[in-house]
């Protein structure tokens, strides 16, 4: 049968003002960023543009470089790709959060539909999404009620505490296999609660700790290395805390954002501007946050001003000593190793690598032995510090106590930590301690 023309994909390509072969090219440099293989060229696009439908990963490649063109997400059905996964899914970016957070965690009990999950493209163009976004208290959206259960402060106080437990889990273990129950949870339970009638102060309680659990989960994801799932959950979870009218949650999520995207090597200034939103919400959260924002605020702006990142570190750090003291929590507590930790970070970028390595060691020593992910990460940080300075014996001290811990913990961002050593350390292999640790790590996979 003959292909209906892709008009939809056409007026795209016009909107952005690019040929067929521009577009293949901007495909192409994509592919090389996310490692992955695409034969394309200006024939392919032509065949698309007649009605082929283009073959995995080129769907979810052509919607991130039109978004980023574009400067807006576009879906899969407004580039005529109605077979593409994130139609099939209905991921949207505009899309009912609950109806998202629904979608995704039910997807992720699928082995069918979980390789699609996992599989995605982190995009560019979402943060932007945040610059305009309608701030904490802004209507909360109606949905028919199911006609069975009833949810209220309970479920609210149950969601608190597995939020506790869940977090405590990933920090003493790693995520690596703790996410897969805390999605389960959030698709069999969570998302049973938001659909069930509930007073309008219960909903309140029960959209907060659904964005928090959905927060832990993006960051769980961006460890495991899935980038694009991570930033739906993200997103997500800054939608349900602004439609609970929650300042504090929206300002984590949004400074969540904002970090994964440094983390993936992403400074650009809609990255800075999604800090600053942060730390502009922030300012309605108290002085935890607060401190919790501008840390991140001062790692991002080192990538733009020294001056500005060196004012919002200071802003960190008097919010953090004007803090009240709290509980241990996710949510609830900011560390004050990990203010070091964002000094650290932010040193780094201004390329004073002795005073990095001092806030890692400070922030090493105040490190709570529950924090076993952290606290390798730090070691790890720091042992690469030392050998950056020359300190190659203080350097294989560290790493030397990072591979004691590194048995138990399952995690992608600790084992790139592990690849880090052993490239960094290649040059030193006929050094015998040297030699003696890379014989260690040898049986670490």
């Amino acid at each position: 049968m003959p292909r209906t023309r892709n008009t939809r994909l056409h007026t795209l390509l016009q909107e952005a003002d690019w040929s067929g072969a521009q577009l293949a090219t901007a495909l192409r440099k994509l592919a090389d960023e996310h490692a992955q293989r695409l034969t394309c060229d200006r024939s392919t696009v032509s065949r698309w543009l007649a009605g082929t439908t283009p073959r995995p990963p080129a769907p979810e490649l052509l919607l991130q470089v039109l978004s980023r063109r574009l400067q807006r997400p576009v879906s899969a059905a407004e580039a005529g790709l109605s077979s593409a996964p994130a139609t099939v899914l209905d991921l949207s970016w505009e899309a009912d959060p609950l109806h998202r957070l629904t979608v995704l965690t039910r997807a992720e009990m699928d082995p069918r539909s979980r390789h699609t999950l996992h599989t995605g493209t982190y995009s560019l163009a979402v943060p932007d999404v945040w610059r305009s976004e309608q701030m904490p208290g802004a209507e909360p959206r109606q949905r028919p009620p199911r006609t069975t259960g009833r949810a209220g402060h309970a479920e609210a106080e149950e969601m608190r505490t597995m939020a506790r437990v869940f977090a405590e889990a990933a920090q003493l273990h790693g995520p690596g296999h703790v996410r897969s129950a805390l999605a389960a949870y959030l698709a069999r339970d969570v998302t049973g609660y938001l659909h069930a009638p509930a007073t309008e102060n219960a909903r309140h309680h029960l959209l907060i700790g659904a964005a928090q659990l959905a927060l832990l989960l993006g960051g769980m994801s961006a460890d495991g290395g899935a980038e694009a799932l991570a930033q739906h959950y993200q997103h997500t979870a800054a939608q349900l805390a602004a439609e609970a009218g929650d300042a504090a949650t929206f300002a984590i999520a949004l400074r969540a954002m904002s970090t994964h995207a440094h983390d993936m090597g992403h400074h650009t200034t809609a990255v800075l501007h999604l800090a600053e939103r942060a730390a502009d919400s922030a300012r309605a959260a108290g002085r935890t946050v607060g401190a919790y924002a501008q840390a991140q605020l001062a790692v991002m702006e080192a990538h733009h001003s020294g001056r500005a990142a060196l004012d919002a570190l200071a802003v960190a750090e008097r919010l953090h000593e004007q803090a009240p003291s709290a509980a241990p929590g996710p949510f609830s507590h900011y560390p004050a190793a990990s203010l070091h930790y964002q000094r650290a970070q932010m040193l780094a970028t201004l390329g004073d690598t002795a005073g990095s390595a001092r806030a890692l060691a400070t922030s090493l020593r105040l490190r709570d032995p529950t924090e076993r992910q952290a606290t390798a990460l730090t070691r790890a940080r720091l042992a690469e510090s030392c050998l950056a300075q020359g300190h190659l014996d203080a350097a294989l001290a560290h790493w030397q106590t990072f591979l004691d811990a590194y048995p138990v913990l399952h995690s992608s961002r600790v084992a790139h930590r592990l690849s880090a050593m052993r490239r960094l350390l290649h040059p030193h292999r006929r050094h015998h301690a040297t030699a003696q640790l890379l014989a260690r790590s040898a049986a670490l996979r």
